[in-house]
């Protein structure tokens, strides 16, 4: 297991690659593969990413290293410290529920925009997608990237570019939030995902956005309810048990 160069900050569980393929652009390897253990949980929020032993460990100059953290840092995934230290972003409560907020007018719109122009092939292929997904509730990041497509694909399938965006970077705020936070309802999620699936495969604007608008909701209520329960656990509250 390989350590993040920081001792002050929690340390990333998983390995890097062994090396980089030296016949492809370092740079968007490198930022494809650190984003990759960001998103998929393997490195925690407020996790600070030392430039040079990442150049280290994955045998490449610090250069590219040097882009691919700047490019994660434009797309809030990273942020920079006063000292000049990348660390993984901390999403803060707050922030969370108003990226929900927000991604309820934007996805709801986009789902009404993707009936109208999806193809009946690409739905049904996303439909497949969706029954296909395993069933283990330790299968995270295949759900996780199932979950990432399923919500691209009505942004992109919208036709409008800035919209596709704009959800992205709501998508990476709630993501990031999810990172630190346990709370997880995979089961759920699925099932709400196919009432969308369904309204969507039958073209019922209306009621996809329904079923949208309340699983959006739900991921919601599901992180009150852990914030809540957490509080109550506090070391400070645990004598009032």
């Amino acid at each position: 297991m390989h350590t993040i160069d920081l001792t002050s900050v929690p340390a990333i569980a998983g390995n890097f690659p062994a090396r980089l393929d030296a016949s492809t652009n370092l740079a968007i390897q490198a930022y494809t593969h650190l984003r990759y253990l960001i998103l998929g949980r393997h490195i925690l929020g407020g996790t600070g990413l030392s430039e040079a032993r990442l150049a280290l460990e994955l045998n490449v100059s610090r250069t590219p290293m040097r882009e691919a953290l700047v490019r994660l840092a434009g797309e809030g995934l990273l942020e920079k410290t006063p000292e000049g230290i990348y660390r993984v972003r901390t999403v803060s409560i707050r922030e969370f529920f108003e990226c929900m907020e927000v991604r309820e007018l934007l996805e709801c719109h986009a789902i009404e925009r993707a009936i109208a122009m999806a193809r009946d092939l690409d739905l049904q292929t996303l439909h497949a997608e969706l029954l296909a997904l395993p069933t283990a509730e330790q299968d995270d990041l295949a759900h996780w990237q199932f979950d990432n497509r399923f919500h691209s694909f009505f942004a992109t399938a919208a036709g409008n570019q800035a919209l596709a965006r704009a959800i992205q970077r709501e998508r990476v705020v709630a993501r990031l939030f999810r990172i630190s936070s346990p709370f997880h309802r995979q089961a759920e999620i699925d099932e709400e995902h196919i009432e969308i699936m369904n309204a969507v495969v039958r073209r019922d604007i209306k009621s996809a956005q329904f079923a949208m608008r309340r699983h959006l909701q739900n991921l919601q209520k599901d992180a009150r309810s852990e914030i809540e329960s957490e509080a109550y656990m506090s070391p400070s509250n645990r004598g009032l048990v």
